[in-house]
């Protein structure tokens, strides 16, 4: 979050969201030479443990002991929005809170374009420690960019697991853990015994490997809440399957291998289907 104090007016203020990047960056360094500034920053541990409301708090505190620490003199603090964050301060009773503020008062304006010039930055620092998920191009936003990273890699250190892609993730995650042991057992009930669950390389994975009579059965197991997961075998799918069997297979040069789908659905995951593959 950011608090600004101006020392002198400001050509172009605008609320950040209204500016383009290269218009915000530019203003930006126009901005810390002719303001006094200040920063407030929460981490994601420090967010999922205070929620968004304690969160905001917090920063906006930060941003404004930062500004006070520069000296400049005011004789009223306007916060963007309706909440007034420094209530109980002694600074509580120079606040007035105003909706849409970043777009009608140059110091707020001021304050949101280096607040999201800073966070974008800080968004390309961490592309740079975390490559494969896009921060510089999301900046954090769930995007389809960013859930597909999130499916792909999981989530790393810098996300927020009240954040809601992060939180989907995390609960079919355990779905699919749930699932994939109710596939285990029931093939072990036909006989099967399980060689290896969610065995991965660099380039392939398969859910489930087990043998049954000499042969060796790649299971992929999709678990649905409301049924159809065996939809998501694809061709493209069995082609992936295919490769793994025989990633797998290099260890196992005298064993055959033979394709298989199970699909499991319901709050007590059931197995509703168990297919063979051509």
């Amino acid at each position: 979050m950011g608090a600004c104090v101006l020392r002198e007016p400001i050509e172009g203020l605008n609320d950040s969201k209204k500016l383009t990047a290269k218009r915000r960056e530019k203003l930006a360094v126009e901005i810390h030479e002719k303001a006094y500034c200040g920063l407030g920053w929460v981490s994601a541990a420090e967010l999922d443990k205070l929620g968004l409301s304690a969160a905001l708090r917090k920063a906006c505190r930060e941003a404004v002991k930062a500004v006070q620490a520069q000296k400049p003199e005011f004789n009223e603090i306007i916060i963007d929005g309706t909440i007034n964050f420094l209530s109980d301060t002694p600074l509580g009773k120079y606040v007035s809170v105003l909706p849409k503020a970043d777009a009608l008062v140059p110091e707020v304006s001021a304050a949101s374009i280096i607040a999201k010039v800073a966070r974008d930055n800080y968004m390309v620092e961490l592309a740079e420690k975390y490559p494969y998920y896009g921060f510089e191009k999301h900046v954090g936003y769930g995007t389809a960019l960013h859930r597909a990273a999130l499916e792909k890699y999981g989530p790393c250190e810098e996300h927020r697991h009240s954040f809601r892609p992060v939180a989907e993730l995390a609960h079919n995650v355990e779905a699919g853990h749930k699932g994939e042991d109710a596939a285990a057992k029931y093939l072990e009930g036909l006989g099967h015994k399980v060689l290896a669950r969610n065995w991965k390389t660099k380039w392939c994975e398969i859910d489930i490997v087990s043998e049954k009579d000499g042969v060796l059965y790649f299971t992929e197991v999709k678990y649905r809440r409301m049924g159809g997961g065996l939809d998501a075998i694809t061709p493209a799918k069995q082609k992936q399957m295919r490769f793994a069997a025989e990633m797998f297979l290099k260890n196992y040069p005298d064993k055959s291998a033979q394709l298989a789908a199970i699909a499991a659905s319901g709050d007590n995951y059931q197995v509703t289907d168990f297919l063979v593959l051509e």
